[in-house]
């Protein structure tokens, strides 16, 4: 029994862990994008953090639907028909053309977008800049996602690790060369920031369609003889795929909504409010991974008929994230100062420490509940999105963001000027409002019926 529980929690690691690992490659390009940026201009990291942020806003959608594929080649190698695997991922790669069209579309709209922002000229010459090249290699992006599906929905997801810290490896250092004018390489600024990243998105994308598309993959999958357009699939794949797109894509739209909206407060509370987002990274990187990996195993099972592997999986998700959340809470409630120190020693030495301190460290036990509540959502909702359940993840997504968090937040800033604490408590309230839809909707148990195959 006890080595037949190992073997369960085994292939659980085995396909989550390697998608932590993915996402926190992605995290440590994008940290040593801005670190560069930094020590090269201040204009040009003012800059990037919101074209950068108007990026991956836009994108997300694309990203979403094109990554939604994970679950349909799951269900499908759950039922045992490979043979449909090839032309999902053709469906994708059509996708992510349409996706590049309107991605290079929307680049042309760069000035009037950052006008609207209210930055100084020479601020929005730069956030144009970047935004324009990310806009404009974004589709090569949205292919590497739809191509990764391959991997991830069979369960295959150390592939997925590997390819992405070959990018990080390939995107630093010319991140570095392009920026500051290193080697061979010009100096180009936030122009070669945005070059850098598209770069290491297409070197990322070709080593998946080298390990894909070959013979020996054809015969069992089909993604060499099996890619002409599929309109029926196309259209069922963009049926699940945009609702669940369209609910990481608000989810995103809160959080950046939350920290404009806490920059209103002051520097300090704005400063105090990226350090606990820093912290809550530590839990945001591994229930992301655990829930896409779920979400998987989830698919897998449903397709062959199997409701109870799914319904295991999802106890073995709550079990490992909730144990490693607990663990990270008493970390944050028995030695906040000391943790919260490492970020605030250049601090030390102003009058106002003490005070800035106490602060911190209400706000940072109030996201220590956050993330218990956060995690336990990306649980259910990976378990929706493993079956297909995406239209009411986007509804009660857009519900909650709109009337539990958007409206109160906005009552709360400028109507009752109750502070960072009274912010963050409302985000929290947020999320358990979430946790409670997702387990809900688990617990009504209608995914277990649910198919997009």
């Amino acid at each position: 029994m006890n080595h037949h529980r190992r073997h369960r929690y085994q292939e659980l690691f085995s396909v989550s862990l390697p998608l932590v690992l993915s996402m926190a490659a992605t995290t440590v390009m994008e940290f040593t994008d801005r670190v560069f940026l930094a020590n090269y201009d201040l204009d040009a990291i003012a800059a990037a953090m919101p074209a950068g942020v108007a990026t991956f806003l836009i994108l997300t959608f694309f990203t979403g639907v094109a990554g939604y594929l994970n679950v349909f080649i799951a269900q499908y190698t759950g039922a045992g028909a490979p043979a449909r695997i090839g032309p999902c991922i053709w469906q994708g790669l059509y996708f992510s053309a349409l996706a590049t069209i309107l991605l290079t579309g929307v680049s042309f709209l760069a000035e009037p977008i950052f006008r609207l922002g209210g930055h100084p000229p020479e601020i929005q010459q730069l956030e144009c800049s970047y935004f324009r090249i990310l806009c404009r290699g974004g589709g090569i992006h949205v292919a590497g996602i739809a191509l990764s599906c391959f991997f991830s929905g069979r369960g295959q997801t150390r592939p997925v690790m590997i390819v992405n810290v070959i990018g990080m490896l390939f995107n630093i250092p010319l991140d570095y060369a392009l920026i500051n004018g290193a080697w061979i390489f010009p100096e180009m600024g936030i122009q070669g920031a945005g070059i850098a990243t598209v770069g290491a998105w297409t070197l990322i994308t070709l080593f998946y369609a080298l390990l894909i598309f070959n013979k020996a993959n054809d015969q069992p999958y089909g993604v060499l003889s099996r890619r002409e357009f599929d309109n029926r699939l196309a259209l069922q794949i963009l049926r699940k795929g945009v609702p669940a797109s369209l609910q990481f894509t608000i989810d995103v739209f809160a959080f950046t909504f939350f920290i404009f909206a806490v920059g209103r407060l002051g520097k300090t509370e704005l400063a105090i409010s990226n350090i606990i987002f820093s912290l809550e990274s530590i839990a945001f990187m591994p229930a992301v991974g655990f829930s896409l990996g779920l979400s998987t195993l989830v698919g897998q099972s449903l397709g062959r008929d199997d409701v109870p592997a799914a319904r295991r999986f999802t106890r073995q998700t709550i079990y490992v994230l909730m144990t490693y959340i607990v663990c990270l809470d008493a970390i944050f409630f028995l030695a906040p100062r000391q943790v919260l120190g490492l970020f605030l020693a250049a601090e030390a030495g102003n009058p106002a420490y003490s005070q800035i301190l106490d602060h911190a460290t209400a706000v940072l036990r109030t996201m220590a509940v956050f993330i218990a509540f956060d995690a336990l959502y990306f649980t259910f909702i990976g378990v929706l999105k493993g079956a297909g359940d995406t239209r009411f993840i986007m509804w009660s997504m857009a519900v909650g963001t709109i009337f539990v968090m958007i409206v109160p937040l906005s009552i709360v800033i400028a109507y009752l000027k109750l502070g960072l604490v009274a912010c963050w408590i409302t985000l929290t309230v947020y999320v358990i409002f979430l946790f409670l839809v997702s387990f809900w909707r688990f617990r009504q148990g209608r995914w277990q019926h649910i198919r997009v195959i």
